[in-house]
């Protein structure tokens, strides 16, 4: 329940946000390919750098749907 300014609950940005965390669920799910992909390349050549940065790429592919809900749940007002 909100009971003030720094109140965390926001329904309608919540709503709002389902159908984009949704996508970018999706984009979760290729980015855990990618990931599990590139963790096996590494594992057989530790010296290749752009391996290692494409992981990490997957890594905020797959921390996407957590972001886009937060930034949704941010810009709506309580």
């Amino acid at each position: 329940m909100c009971c003030g300014d720094d109140c965390e609950c926001r329904p309608l940005g919540f709503l709002l946000g389902l159908p984009f965390a949704f996508l970018s669920l999706i984009l979760s799910i290729v980015g855990v390919i990618i990931w599990i992909v590139g963790l096996a390349l590494t594992c057989i050549c530790p010296c290749c750098l752009c391996v290692t940065i494409i992981v990490e790429l997957a890594l905020g592919l797959i921390k996407a749907p957590i972001h886009v809900m937060e930034w949704f749940t941010s810009k709506i007002p309580c």
